[in-house]
């Protein structure tokens, strides 16, 4: 057991960093409600300074530093939430830090982390080489080296969180949160528990990146083979030590989400909330969304964690979120290769409401036979429904479509 972990450590963090972040704000989302039959409120972290809930641990950790730690210099290694946190708050103390993050971090957040003062060094796919690669700067160097989760004064900071969320949800009944390496679920559960034993904690893990919930399973910290998520934010091959026994303690469920998941929550939360979320901030709400977590008739929070997500990605997530839902609908037709007959499917389409998005024809395919030619379209629908009516009125029209 953890136990130099404590509610007061949280208390101190939330006095020490209250002047330098933002207080953001709990609101309700009536239509998540009607979806699961709960009360749902979103903490939104996305609005805070840097975009991230990180900088509240980054904040309270830099503040606890001794002055030879701070001449030293301060590194660290970030997906790029917490690279953003130190780098801000290292700046504002004239402090020199240096921060390695993946090659593949969002551009955004490699910008704004060299924006706010810091050297940024590119190595590796996931958080995991990149922090492999601080470990020896810092060796060489002497710098001092500030974790993203795995301490004390971080999940400290993050706990602030737990501490607002019961504020302003009194009678909250359950709280999910994003796992990555683990300070934001350890500080929030940690804090709520404290106060509210009955207080319900579930964390949700990117189900190509669960690292803490392969650690809860065998009761020790170990590192998995992860793969390629959205949710960059929390892509972590090994929990926290010191993350784990605070989750083992405090948290009630862990649960995980697919890519496809987050995608439909990062388009529900734009769409219906009008709320920009990454893909880990979006993994509580995209729980909720695909009814991984028991609940019913409950007051819920779901901590949106932050919303750096890159632009060039949005489109992507957007184009695969609407396939997902049936709201586009790419398919291919054989057609005589004669004059007219695209025009019967365009006319197929457009009396049954459809938006043509591409059309592309073509003849020049090895498999086609001489007099044919295949169509393919993207076309825009109203929703499932609408895509298999279309689908429907063209298999009946002869139609073969793939």
């Amino acid at each position: 057991m953890m136990k130099d972990f404590a509610l007061d450590d949280i208390k101190k963090a939330q006095e020490v960093i209250k002047d330098s972040i933002k207080r953001t704000p709990v609101v309700e989302c009536a239509l998540l409600e009607d979806i699961t039959g709960n009360e749902v409120f979103l903490k939104l972290e996305n609005l805070q300074k840097t975009g991230s809930f990180k900088i509240r641990g980054a904040l309270n950790k830099i503040a606890n530093l001794t002055e030879e730690e701070k001449k030293n210099g301060v590194i660290a290694s970030s997906a790029g939430n917490h690279a953003q946190g130190v780098a801000l708050g290292a700046t504002a103390q004239g402090i020199k830090s240096t921060i390695v993050m993946p090659a593949t971090a969002p551009m955004a957040k490699i910008a704004a982390t060299r924006n706010y003062g810091a050297e940024v060094i590119l190595e590796g796919t996931v958080y995991d080489d990149a922090y492999k690669k601080a470990c020896e700067i810092q060796k060489e160097t002497g710098a001092t080296f500030l974790h993203p989760f795995d301490d004390k004064f971080v999940m400290a900071g993050q706990g602030t969180i737990g501490l607002e969320i019961l504020d302003d949800i009194p009678n909250v009944d359950a709280v999910i949160v994003p796992i990555g390496g683990g300070g934001i679920l350890a500080g929030i559960s940690k804090a709520i528990k404290s106060i509210n034993p009955n207080v319900r904690i579930i964390g949700v893990e990117s189900a190509n990146a669960a690292s803490m919930l392969e650690a809860i399973k065998r009761n020790e910290v170990c590192e998995i083979c992860s793969k390629p998520t959205i949710a960059d934010g929390i892509a972590v091959r090994k929990a926290g030590s010191l993350t784990f026994q605070v989750i083992k303690e405090n948290v009630d469920e862990i649960v995980t989400v697919t890519e496809d998941e987050i995608a439909r929550a990062i388009l529900f939360l734009m769409e219906k909330s009008k709320v920009v979320v990454e893909g880990a901030g979006a993994t509580p709400v995209a729980a909720l969304l695909a009814k991984k977590v028991d609940l019913s008739n409950k007051k819920v929070c779901a901590v949106v964690s932050g919303g750096n997500i890159d632009i060039n990605l949005v489109e992507r997530i957007m184009n695969k979120a609407l396939m997902l839902e049936g709201r586009r609908y790419k398919f291919s037709i054989i057609l005589s290769d004669k004059s007219g007959e695209l025009n019967k499917i365009v006319q197929i389409l457009s009396s049954n409401n459809a938006n043509i998005l591409t059309v592309n024809q073509t003849m020049y395919e090895e498999a086609l036979e001489i007099n044919k030619q295949k169509a393919t379209f993207v076309i825009e629908c109203f929703d499932m429904d609408h895509r298999n009516l279309i689908k429907n009125k063209l298999i009946e029209a002869g139609y073969e479509v793939k």
